[in-house]
């Protein structure tokens, strides 16, 4: 196959954990914790609804949420957060994102951008000629609400021969730990890793068993869940790779703006920003939608890996383009969502 799953030497568990903020001096307030402000922008796109114009972190990691109305910016002070008055609301951007989805072609992502109140069109160096005119045409119809942005490389997902958590000749990277809907002990990872892959091994000449893939999905959504079936220790945490580790407390929703960290047996731990929450990606396969964009890097093998935030579980590695040498991009299922259809729980 041309894609490569993605492992993890080091066995984890998503954490939604929020750490204690020291007390500030009583003339500055503390910054709410990413995991907070999560929330808080969760909360208010309920409560605005569709007139819901997107939110992210700024340079001060303070939430601003886009709002179309100044009665929508009176409820997003009231709430804590900073509004900004932007042109589109999230209905007219994710109308515009649906008809560029009805053209889309492999090599391609569609993603909303909150800081310039737009949907963004990423495509990879593979879309040429024909193909690159139709996805140009379609942008175009939707005026100023869309840009297109060129990436370097191809967009695929990131399986590899190898290392780490290893079966039928791939190699992934453990996500996080779970306790499966049955009670018992598991973990998630890729489902481009699970659909290729029955029995996991903890070797590479895989004679010691470590797990079995019960449910697996991609594409639509990328993520799978496998029942360990050795007495590997799983504990709840994350492998940094330097003799450490980060405990998972539990899983949120990445926030546009956040700081971020991946983990992975191929690269190991990388760091970037959170770009998109809503990317929809088309590779060869197919396309998964509702994943994290991000910057920061990673390559084959790394599939199905962490994306945390201190102790919260954020995503698992889904693919990308680029690599940790010279920069990439690289996408991941949000973690809240695979445990919510999958019935599990961090740890």
């Amino acid at each position: 196959m041309r894609f490569h799953p993605n492992r993890r030497t080091g066995l984890t568990v998503a954490a939604a954990g929020i750490l204690a903020a020291a007390a500030a001096p009583a003339a500055h307030a503390a910054t709410p914790s990413p995991t907070v402000q999560a929330k808080t922008a969760t909360t208010l796109a309920e409560q605005l609804g569709s007139r819901s114009a997107g939110s992210y972190l700024d340079a001060s990691h303070k939430l601003v949420v886009n709002v179309t109305t100044a009665a929508d910016a009176k409820t997003v002070r009231d709430a804590g957060a900073t509004p900004k008055t932007v042109a589109r609301s999230g209905a007219q951007l994710a109308q515009a994102k649906k008809a560029l989805e009805e053209t889309a072609v492999p090599g391609t992502a569609r993603m909303t951008d909150p800081k310039t109140d737009q949907v963004v069109v990423a495509v990879d160096g593979s879309v040429t000629g024909a193909r690159l005119t139709k996805v140009e045409k379609a942008a175009s119809a939707q005026g100023a609400a869309v840009r297109i942005r060129h990436v370097s490389g191809r967009f695929r997902p990131l399986i590899a021969g190898g290392d780490a958590i290893w079966g039928s000749g791939y190699r992934c990277s453990l996500g996080f730990n779970v306790t499966t809907s049955g009670g018992a002990a598991g973990f998630i990872t890729a489902g481009h890793c699970g659909n290729v892959v029955g029995t996991w091994y903890s070797d590479s000449g895989e004679s010691s068993e470590l797990a079995t893939t019960g449910t697996s999905v991609f594409p639509g959504n990328d993520y799978s869940i496998a029942t360990y079936t050795g007495g590997a220790a799983h504990p709840s945490e994350v492998d940094l790779y330097d003799g450490s580790t980060q405990a998972i407390t539990g899983a949120g929703n990445a926030t546009v703006g956040e700081s971020v960290q991946r983990s992975g047996s191929t690269t190991n731990v990388h760091g970037g920003t959170v770009s998109a929450t809503d990317a929809s990606v088309t590779y060869e396969e197919g396309t998964v939608n509702g994943l994290i964009d991000t910057d920061v890097c990673a390559e084959p093998g790394d599939s199905g890996g962490a994306l945390f935030d201190g102790g919260t579980a954020l995503g698992l590695t889904s693919g990308g383009s680029g690599d940790c040498t010279s920069g990439g991009e690289t996408f991941f299922q949000p973690v809240p969502a695979a445990l919510s259809a999958l019935g599990a729980s961090i740890g």
